[in-house]
């Protein structure tokens, strides 16, 4: 699977769905690292504002060290139950998300060599989801890497396709997540699209061939009327170079 002269060679296996790829371990690492981040930065917000409101009540109350008495107070008890709480979250997370993120499986090409007609993703732990996103439906592919993501050197496809059926506050109607090799996967399947020149309708409509037109049954009363006035156009045209 090759694309501008560049070889993708993902890590790949065979399964039903054809030859498959997963995640690249950096992904996990991200995962990891935001986790951590998180938990950090929210116990740096959690002594900071409480130092503030003590510092804020000495200066009512006028009385020098009375925020060196009140943190010293806290201290031991905040960092105490605040770890606890934390660390019985972040651990199980950090145990828990790399089995959950081998679940993830993707796939772009069949057990013979030849691109599959569709796109496989497969996520999940618990509820497990399979999709099959074939490429006549898709509408748009992009890649997208954010600051972490640069950071750890991965990045992510993301696909759009006719009758979205994705999250209302995402546009996309399937990711391809966490790898390391996603500009060259995004060309790869970008050139897959573009052999589909052929007109091509939706399930629910037919496609006929007329005095070499492509008519559509099933088009809006709109989408009739613009291409009654093309052909008007068009025999127009014919008349006026005959």
């Amino acid at each position: 699977m090759s694309s501008s002269g560049k070889v993708i060679k993902p890590p790949i296996e065979e399964i039903a769905r054809g030859k498959v790829f997963r995640p690249s371990k950096k992904f996990r690492n991200k995962q990891w690292f935001l986790g951590i981040f998180s938990v950090v930065m929210l116990w740096i917000l959690i002594v900071a504002t409480m130092t503030f409101v003590f510092w804020l009540v000495e200066l009512v109350l006028q009385s020098p060290g009375y925020l060196a008495v009140t943190v010293g107070m806290f201290w031991f008890p905040l960092n105490f139950w605040y770890w606890l709480i934390a660390g019985s979250i972040l651990i199980p997370y950090l145990i828990v998300y790399p089995i959950y993120l081998r679940a993830f499986e993707y796939s772009v090409m069949g057990e013979e060599g030849r691109t599959s007609p569709e796109i496989y993703v497969r996520k999940g732990l618990i509820n497990i989801t399979q999709k099959h996103v074939p490429y006549r439906t898709i509408t748009n592919i992009s890649s997208r890497a954010g600051v972490f993501d640069r950071l750890f050197g991965i990045g992510n496809i993301e696909i759009e396709t006719a009758g979205q059926s994705g999250p209302s506050y995402s546009s996309a109607e399937e990711k391809l997540e966490g790898l390391t090799f996603y500009e060259e996967l995004r060309d790869y399947i970008l050139m897959e699209l573009r052999k589909f020149k052929e007109p091509y309708v939706t399930g629910t409509e037919i496609s006929r061939k007329y005095d070499d037109e492509v008519i559509t049954v099933g088009a809006t009363p709109i989408e009739d009327e613009i291409l009654s006035v093309l052909r008007e156009i068009r025999n127009y045209l014919r008349d006026e170079r005959g």
